[in-house]
């Protein structure tokens, strides 16, 4: 049984540490897209590479983190979370380092693996470690922290873009690691799940990324029609049916089937692939749009951003305490039309536009609507599975976000136009930026839609998140089903 105080300087150590190793990832997910036109300029990247720059993170971030929580149960959730810090670490440095976008890019993808493996660890430490009366308080501060780490994120990357440079994006999470490391093995208990068994399903992680992988390639590169660009397609095809069919017969699979009876479930899911694709190429767009288009500095694009962050990581607690009176139909209903109203409203951002007139009401409401959906979502998730299941059901949600949104990243540019340097053209890319709005809309309509006629009013006294607080734009909330 944990025992370990908040109040005692043991657990003041814990919760310093879990805050520092999630931030790495909570900041990396939020400042890169501001860096993103200062890395292409530098290293003269196409826009299929600045795509990937944000993708190759994604896939195996998405592909992995469900594992990475299994290696935790098993091998010890401080020894995994430790070396996910320092692989994160190591990956940071190589972007820092990186001469040319293939680098850059490799090193983005080692660093989703480290992300997949510190990202279900932070959390789950704070659960194994602190005594019951104290651990919602723990997560609380968590929570609330690395909203606020997320809030900061696009002011910061904006901030070391303008003056250091890019490469201290990356290079930050250095230091970062330096400190929460040692912290780490000197004060932090180690802990396990002694009912965790069986094999690992490495295959059906492997499969997942690939499909993820190849079919992203796919989506950048359709515009060349090369032969690759097919190959790719039908070998990310391949990888998607070869893994639903090793996780329908294996034992113990990564991704249960089964988990998809609850009708609740699967349609939430859906929802959040929707939600979250729209998501993931709003802010893609948007960190670009303001700089190529409007003019912005990368600080000025940077702290553009923050109120949509700062609504959330103020508001998302009552939003989901009014969901439980209310029932989940309602806010994940009315919460995807005031984001798609959001995005509409950015059409009037072109160039020189001024930021209280164009730019901070779409970023109002944009943050009104995932405010009023996020917290309904993650608990409508939890509420919809067996008690036993919500840690996996919360990992597959999540990871069902990261994927909408790489999706959405790889395939705006195509649907819209882009050439691969309509990012170094105002005119060019202003033009694909409103015709890309749109869709997101529609997508968000279109989740809109499937709330309001699949999800309904959990039953009563299901698993309620504990994450009350959250800021990430990315994914929802990573709960762990540790609630002994």
């Amino acid at each position: 049984m944990p025992d370990v105080r908040l109040a005692s300087p043991q657990g003041k150590w814990i919760l310093l540490t879990t805050i520092l190793g999630s931030s790495m990832a909570m900041l990396d997910s939020t400042v890169v897209n501001v860096a993103l036109p200062r890395i292409g300029h530098d290293l003269d990247a196409s826009l299929a590479a600045l795509q990937w720059t944000v993708n190759a993170y994604m896939v195996t971030l998405a592909g992995l983190i469900l594992l990475g929580g299994s290696l935790g149960d098993r091998y010890g959730r401080r020894k995994v979370f430790t070396l996910g810090v320092v692989w994160f670490a190591a990956a940071s440095m190589l972007c820092g380092f990186a001469p040319n976008p293939a680098v850059l890019i490799a090193a983005r993808a080692l660093q989703g693996i480290g992300g997949a493996l510190l990202t279900p660890g932070s959390l789950a430490l704070i659960q194994a470690s602190f005594h019951r009366d104290d651990r919602s308080r723990a997560v609380g501060l968590w929570s609330g922290f690395g909203g606020i780490g997320a809030a900061v994120g696009p002011f910061l990357g904006g901030w070391l873009v303008a003056g250091p440079g890019w490469r201290w994006v990356f290079l930050l999470n250095v230091p970062l690691a330096l400190l929460c490391v040692p912290v780490a093995l000197r004060h932090v208990p180690e802990s396990a799940d002694d009912r965790a068994h069986g094999r690992f399903d490495i295959l059906g992680a492997a499969l997942g990324a690939l499909a993820l992988a190849f079919l992203t390639y796919a989506l950048i590169e359709a515009r060349t029609g090369s032969p690759a660009v097919v190959l790719s397609a039908v070998a990310g095809v391949a990888a998607a049916v070869a893994f639903v069919y090793v996780e329908r017969h294996r034992s113990e699979p990564m991704l249960p089937p089964d988990i998809f009876a609850s009708r609740q479930f699967t349609a939430v899911n859906l929802v959040t692939l929707c939600v979250y694709a729209a998501f993931g190429g709003f802010f893609f767009l948007t960190a670009l749009q303001l700089q190529v288009v409007a003019g912005y500095s990368p600080l000025a694009a940077g702290t553009a951003l923050l109120p949509t962050t700062a609504l959330m990581l103020l508001f998302s607690s009552r939003s989901g305490a009014l969901a439980d009176r209310t029932g989940p139909r309602l806010p994940l209903t009315v919460g995807p039309l005031l984001c798609a109203a959001a995005m509409l409203l950015m059409l009037r951002v072109g160039e020189d536009a001024d930021y209280l007139t164009d730019v901070l009401p779409a970023l109002l409401v944009m943050g009104a609507g995932m405010v009023t959906l996020v917290a309904p979502l993650t608990a409508t998730v939890l509420a919809s599975v067996d008690t036993a299941r919500a840690g996996l059901a919360s990992g597959i949600n999540n990871a069902a976000a990261r994927a909408a949104g790489l999706v959405a990243v790889a395939a705006l540019p195509l649907l819209t136009g882009m050439g691969p340097e309509a990012y170094r053209s105002a005119p060019a890319f202003d033009a694909a930026f409103d015709r890309a709005m749109p869709i997101c809309a529609g997508v968000l309509v279109l989740g809109s839609a499937l709330a309001f006629t699949l999800v309904r009013r959990p039953a009563p006294g299901c698993v309620r998140p504990e994450c009350r607080q959250h800021g990430c734009v990315t994914a929802p909330p990573l709960e762990t089903g540790g609630r002994g």
